[in-house]
């Protein structure tokens, strides 16, 4: 019977409800409430990133002094052969000098820039340039994008690493991107583990709360490693208080038929 007792207490605590997995709760005891400190900041380039910059101008000499920029033939060759894009061919690797290498420019010091900022840069850079003989640079405009960005994710339902494809990710669309954390997964105790120019630092918070969408912690930034650890305890699956309610009966009628297989062995044992 004690046997019994433990088995069904230890269905009902392992149990997971609704309680453990949905988002969007309202803070109270057991879900912590966050300050509203949404203040969304521009990704800042550090060394490594890639960026894609692309300068228009309606003058073909300058468009085609960018467009066969030297540092960038391998690349043009394997755009050529089919083993590159377009896009490669227009990329640039800050370097750990936290520079790129960019046509009539040279060495330019990105690190720590917001791609908004080295548009502006290079498009102040580039104005006091001359073409030809005696001729001024136009106007031209200067686009400049952040390429291949990824974010990774340990513990959701499809672990893996993910494209970012857009200028903002939140927490939510990360974990809809990698299937959902898993039943079992700890949404009290979500981890992000963030590299910064001085440090790694890392962020723990219950994405279950609804105050997430106003806080630190809504936002993904590249290179984010998204840990999602198990449910602390958790031995077997059971996954919803059905289930619980189905295990529980079942062992009761083990009990019930073992019980009475006993009683009836040890009525044909002689005294």
């Amino acid at each position: 019977m004690i046997v019994l007792v433990l088995t069904v207490a230890f269905c009902l605590t392992g149990c997971v409800t609704s309680r453990k997995v949905n988002y969007m709760q309202q803070p109270d005891k057991r879900i912590p409430s966050y300050a509203d400190t949404l203040s969304y900041e521009d990704y800042r380039l550090q060394k490594g990133d890639r960026l894609y910059v692309q300068v228009y101008s309606v003058n073909d000499k300058v468009a085609d002094l960018f467009a066969s920029d030297s540092n960038n033939n391998n690349i043009y060759q394997q755009v050529r052969s089919g083993s590159g894009s377009m896009t490669d061919l227009y990329t640039y690797v800050v370097d750990d000098d936290g520079n790129i290498k960019f046509p009539t420019v040279g060495d330019l010091y990105v690190r720590g820039m917001t791609t908004r900022e080295v548009k502006h840069l290079l498009e102040k850079e580039l104005s006091g340039l001359s073409v030809g003989v005696g001729e001024s640079m136009p106007a031209l405009a200067v686009e400049v994008q952040i390429v291949q960005r990824y974010f990774s994710v340990i513990g959701a339902g499809a672990s893996g690493r993910f494209p970012i494809q857009k200028e903002k990710v939140t927490i939510f669309e990360a974990l809809a991107q990698a299937r959902d954390i898993a039943d079992f997964g700890d949404r009290s105790k979500v981890h992000i583990i963030r590299e910064t120019e001085d440090s790694t630092i890392v962020k723990t918070f219950d994405v279950r709360s609804a105050d997430i969408i106003n806080s630190e912690f809504y936002y993904v930034e590249p290179n984010d490693v998204i840990y999602i650890q198990k449910i602390k305890g958790q031995a077997f699956g059971i996954n919803s208080a059905a289930a619980a309610v189905s295990v529980t009966a079942t062992t009761i009628s083990l009990g019930v038929f073992v019980y009475s297989i006993y009683k009836r062995v040890k009525g044909w044992i002689p005294n």
